[in-house]
């Protein structure tokens, strides 16, 4: 076989190679998103490359081949530098090509931001970084940046009246800063609602006040029947200009959150967020309060309750007086009932 007749041989054979490699990752592109997958949804982290992407795609098994969809981004201009981060779901029967159309130009799918009654503005970073993209040092970083609250009309102290528990709808990559813009959205729209402004101002009290009593409440009961109570009598306490004696502001105000008992060290332990030593509210709240305590503070009824004490039965309800001689009966009581149940 000539030299030449060789030459043309193996270009052929070049050829029909190149031809199947083409036909093989056409035939990749074509093939469509599996069904019986654990999860449809890939997460783009802000600043991914197309290769990254590719390998995110590849290890959830939304595509065969990390080449074939590095050639059809390319063709179809997705593979820019960085691509467009964020949360999206796939469907079972979707093309290569319908998954770069989605991850360039479709919707994002949102996720569920869900707050709850967190303690500390360290929990609430922690907590929402559990839904977002940013880390926890990121959210923290915002909830302390004063210059960014002074525009809020807020401070570190008081920030955490922003927050109204409920469940958010979010994109994955929204920022720290674009999320407290959110929930200053949110707190707007909720306070605009059931006469709760109004309420406030009859009460002489602003909105974060309120929401600083109603964290007071909160860890004083856990029963909502009783919240309204327990809230007048901290308001009578306060027309009076009377220590609040709040024994949650006491544990607030040492960390010590593990505590089962308030002892002579908390209510002694010096800080403006002890109501044991400091009348009036404190600086702030003292965790992220619910809004049945929102609400238990500006609907609570008018009676002349000044003192209240756990009835010690088990029921973890408490029993109201008017003056401190009966407060000691009702103390009494309590610890009659902790006896008989065996607890000292």
């Amino acid at each position: 076989m000539s030299r030449a007749t060789l030459r043309n041989f193996f270009l052929l054979l070049a050829v029909l190679a190149m031809s199947a490699l083409v036909a093989y990752k056409l035939y990749l592109a074509k093939t469509a998103v599996p069904s019986g997958l654990p999860d449809y949804y890939v997460y783009i982290p802000t600043g991914a490359t197309p290769a990254q992407v590719a390998d995110s795609l590849l290890g959830k098994r939304f595509i065969r081949s990390r080449e074939a969809f590095l050639l059809a981004a390319e063709q179809m201009e997705y593979a820019h530098n960085p691509v467009r981060a964020g949360r999206f779901k796939l469907k079972p029967g979707m093309t290569l090509v319908k998954v770069i159309r989605h991850l360039r130009s479709g919707e994002q799918a949102p996720v569920n931001v869900v707050l709850t009654n967190e303690r500390l503005l360290e929990n609430v970073a922690a907590k929402v970084a559990r839904f977002l993209e940013p880390d926890s040092a990121a959210f923290l970083e915002v909830f302390y940046t004063q210059s960014f609250l002074d525009s809020l009309g807020y401070t570190p102290q008081t920030l955490m009246a922003l927050f109204i528990p409920n469940t958010y709808q979010m994109y994955w990559n929204t920022s720290p800063r674009k999320f407290v813009e959110r929930m200053s959205k949110e707190h707007q729209a909720f306070w605009s609602k059931n006469n709760r402004l109004d309420k406030a101002r009859q009460l002489n009290l602003t909105p974060t006040e309120v929401y600083t009593l109603a964290s007071i409440v909160d860890r004083e009961s856990l029963q909502t029947s009783e919240k309204p109570t327990i809230a007048g009598v901290y308001l009578n306490r306060l027309r009076i200009n009377m220590p609040l004696q709040a024994d949650p502001t006491a544990v607030f105000a040492t960390r010590d959150f593990e505590t089962t008992r308030v002892t002579e060290y908390h209510i002694r332990f010096d800080s403006p967020y002890n109501t044991y030593l400091y009348t009036g509210l404190p600086p702030g709240p003292i965790s992220m309060a619910s809004i049945s305590g929102i609400d238990a503070v500006l609907n609570a009824p008018s009676h002349n309750y000044l003192f209240f004490c756990a009835i010690g039965d088990g029921s973890g309800l408490h029993a109201f007086a008017e003056t401190y001689q009966q407060h000691l009966v009702n103390v009494a009581r309590y610890r009659k009932n902790l006896k008989e149940r065996g607890i000292q």
